[in-house]
């Protein structure tokens, strides 16, 4: 190293303490190297760490367990509660549930099945305005064959039959201890192709012996008007064969429909079908008589207007089942095959909810 020129042996400054001031300088220097070397890896590593924030951070190494207060982390773990997302597809298909169909006739409670004559069948809207039976069908017992109704343990009903010379000759009085209360007889009827009235050939006979029996009697008459003036016809010709004779049951109009046939009464509306059915029973009334409209659920619901025959009493025939008709009724034709001591073959079996001989 060359020293200063004004450097001069002979002055205060040993060589000792030369060479501390050369090793503190160059310390110093080797800080300030030191110090500049610092500062440019810092900034370089701020500039690494503002580069890298701007990438995803990925975590290599699982994090240690955390005690935050009382609580651990697996406490607050608590998905494991719910129970797993099943796809519908790895559902069986029969455990899905079943999308309920609305305004289900079948179950709305505001529909009645109709089995028509076609051999179709239909769901028919119950009306709210007529009037509905109340009866509890749990109460019905049959005893050796014959409906009976129970109410509080006391029989309230009354077994009958209706029969024509059909029948052929009947004894009665067998028929009335056989358990029979009351026999509807066949006045007549109206030819369905010709229109031909006849009075049926056992109508008196039977009248006669089924008084004399001390059995209740109704008749019937089976119509095939297609006017209003045909059916005051035949209501006219069931009073003037009744005789002297009581009737203490009802006097029945009975208008069928006609199957494998054709009838004259087929091409009849509804309005029409009522018209008659109307001009029939209120001859029958204006003579004093009961009267009843005999039909099967499908005559009472689709062939004639019910709303316009409140008045009058129900004769249903459902034979085999019980009745599901939702209105009003009083007798019931239940058995088409029914066996009565007295009568020959089969006869049809009913019964009457009301007791006509007091009413």
């Amino acid at each position: 190293m060359k020293l200063h020129e004004d450097y001069d042996e002979s002055s205060g400054m040993t060589p000792t303490v030369v060479m501390t001031i050369v090793a503190v300088t160059m310390f110093v220097a080797a800080i300030l190297i030191v110090v500049l070397f610092m500062n440019n890896k810092k900034n370089a590593g701020n500039a690494a760490q503002q580069t890298e924030s701007n990438s995803p951070v990925i975590l290599t190494s699982e994090p240690e367990d955390v005690t935050i207060g009382s609580l651990h982390p697996d406490d607050l773990d608590f998905w494991d509660k719910y129970p797993p997302e099943v796809s519908e597809e790895s559902v069986p298909e029969e455990s899905l549930p079943t999308e309920q169909v609305e305004n289900d006739p079948s179950t709305d409670g505001k529909h009645t099945l109709v089995q028509l004559s076609d051999g179709k069948e239909e769901w028919v809207l119950i009306s709210p305005y007529l009037p509905k039976h109340e009866y509890d069908f749990t109460k019905l017992v049959c005893q050796s064959g014959l409906m009976k109704y129970y109410e509080n343990g006391k029989q309230v009903s009354y077994v009958g039959v209706d029969v024509s010379k059909l029948q052929d000759y009947i004894d009665f009085v067998k028929v009335k201890k056989a358990g029979i209360d009351f026999v509807m007889i066949r006045a007549g009827a109206r030819g369905y192709g010709t229109g031909q009235l006849i009075v049926d050939e056992y109508f008196g006979d039977n009248l006669k012996r089924a008084t004399d029996a001390g059995l209740d009697v109704g008749v019937y008459f089976y119509s095939q008007a297609i006017t209003k003036e045909e059916a005051v016809e035949e209501a006219n010709l069931v009073l003037q064969n009744l005789g002297e004779y009581t009737i203490s049951y009802p006097i029945a109009f009975d208008m069928e429909l006609i199957t494998n046939d054709t009838a004259r009464t087929d091409k009849l509306s509804k309005t029409e079908r009522t018209n008659i059915t109307k001009a029939f029973l209120d001859t029958i009334e204006a003579a004093g008589y009961k009267t009843v409209i005999y039909g099967n659920k499908e005559w009472l619901i689709k062939e004639i207007d019910m709303s316009k025959l409140t008045a009058y009493d129900v004769w249903l025939a459902q034979a085999g089942d019980i009745p599901d008709y939702p209105y009003r009724f009083t007798m019931w034709q239940y058995d088409t095959q029914g066996i009565v001591d007295g009568i020959a073959g089969n006869v049809n079996l009913n019964i009457s909810f009301i007791d006509y001989s007091e009413k």
